[in-house]
């Protein structure tokens, strides 16, 4: 798996494939060259290799550390959420579920070997507006807290997902407040547990 993270601050949005990836952090850095040395063997070896490139990919089961996960648990703890910048900035989020159809897609796909393409889940949604959400969801106000913008982080995400459209069929299938809403029930069955 790669991510959006090899565009950096792309310079068109929403982003296509055929965008040059000029990645802004590490881990941006990191998936470009794991994709550059898979693509090595599949053109030198003929390695079937198929590159999908996630975009902000969130559900149950999400990983602790991740940005969702984060601000649910604060929420049921009443505790403030971290928001780094002002709010602003934007992501294609892609539910999970989506991200597997996209996989199975691109493992049964022929055409899809030597390829790269985009997973996102269709839309552009500023942080603000996914805060808001994320009330309508838990039915209170919740607590934020303005930090520092993190270094190395994009300003904007969107996915260009023609290609797999086209290629591969995939459309996501998830609303961001649907799959919110299933984050949701997740984290509180999660920590109800402990």
């Amino acid at each position: 798996a790669s991510s959006s993270s090899v565009y950096g601050n792309a310079e068109a949005l929403p982003t296509s494939e055929t965008i040059l990836p000029q990645p802004v952090s590490p881990y941006g850095v990191t998936k470009l060259a794991a994709e550059h040395l898979c693509l090595l063997y599949y053109h030198n070896f003929g390695v079937p290799v198929t590159a999908l490139r996630y975009f902000t990919v969130y559900g149950p089961r999400q990983r602790p550390d991740m940005a969702f996960h984060k601000f649910l648990k604060a929420i049921l703890t009443d505790e403030a959420i971290s928001i780094y910048g002002d709010g602003k900035q934007t992501r294609d989020f892609t539910f999970v579920k989506d991200i597997i159809a996209a996989n199975l897609a691109a493992g049964t796909t022929p055409a899809a070997v030597g390829e790269v393409f985009n997973v996102g889940g269709g839309s552009r949604v500023v942080l603000a507006d996914v805060l808001d959400t994320i009330e309508e969801i838990v039915g209170h106000p919740i607590k934020k807290n303005y930090i520092e913008k993190a270094k190395g982080d994009a300003r904007h995400t969107a996915a260009d997902i023609t290609k797999a459209k086209t290629l591969l069929s995939y459309q996501p299938q998830v609303s961001l407040s649907q799959g919110l809403a299933q984050e949701w029930e997740w984290i509180q069955t999660l920590y109800a547990r402990v």
